[in-house]
């Protein structure tokens, strides 16, 4: 590595490590509901979409599981998904340093979002490359409202990140997702199924008024519009 990039990934690290840092501070911010849709009892105030702390529109809500917290956990781990680290400071300087050192972290932390008024309740990856920058990644919140059999639904939001940058909208570091916020979905769900985890899934079509549009960072994306709907069967 030239010494230009060296300084450059150092730069980067740093300024990762303050958005970490800043993350810690971070107050949520609730989102109005939405019209209402058939399915599981939460998708009738069901959000289309998180929202950042600073009250930003943040990623499209594209994916949903119905489950126990306990078998969302199982499932992912089955499918070969990995538990994210919660933000600290330990855990902001190690994955700073993993990026300019290249080094994998499964369990890096991702930033908060939030819906319902409240961060993410948890949230899984699955590295892609040798390093944090680039991953597969969902985060989920459980609904307060449960179905007939007492089960809440996970509402979530998956995308890939693909690099690490400055934020077009807020100039603080961020990774920068790929506009295909589908194939995530897609992924997920497949991952999932062929795991052995699913009893089944179904799509609820136009979900989303847009086909496209940006998250907090001002990343660009584009759906199809529709939310995939997993119920979760753990076998014990």
């Amino acid at each position: 590595m030239t010494s230009f990039r060296m300084e450059q990934s150092v730069f980067i690290a740093f300024l990762f490590l303050f958005a970490g840092l800043s993350a810690l501070h971070a107050e949520p911010t609730s989102q109005p509901p939405a019209e209402r849709i058939d399915g599981h009892p939460a998708l009738a105030r069901s959000p289309r979409h998180t929202t950042t702390a600073q009250g930003r529109q943040g990623d499209a809500i594209n994916v949903a599981f119905i489950g126990t917290e306990e078998e969302l956990h199982r499932m992912f781990a089955a499918a070969g998904w990995y538990a994210a680290d919660p933000i600290t400071l330990k855990t902001s300087v190690r994955i700073a340093a993993d990026v300019v050192l290249r080094k994998p972290y499964a369990h890096a932390p991702v930033s908060d979002l939030y819906v319902w008024g409240r961060k993410q309740d948890a949230a899984f990856e699955q590295p892609a490359g040798d390093s944090p920058k680039q991953r597969h990644h969902v985060r989920f919140w459980c609904s307060p409202e449960v179905d007939r059999s007492g089960e809440p639904l996970w509402l979530g939001a998956a995308t890939y990140d693909e690099r690490v940058e400055l934020s077009r909208t807020t100039g603080g570091i961020t990774h920068k997702i790929s506009p295909e916020i589908d194939r995530e979905r897609n992924k997920l769900v497949n991952d999932t199924a062929r795991a052995g985890m699913l009893d089944g899934y179904y799509w609820v079509d136009a979900f989303h008024r847009d086909p496209q549009g940006r998250n907090g960072g001002g990343d660009p994306y584009f759906t199809d519009r529709r939310l995939a709907v997993g119920v979760i069967d753990v076998r014990r």
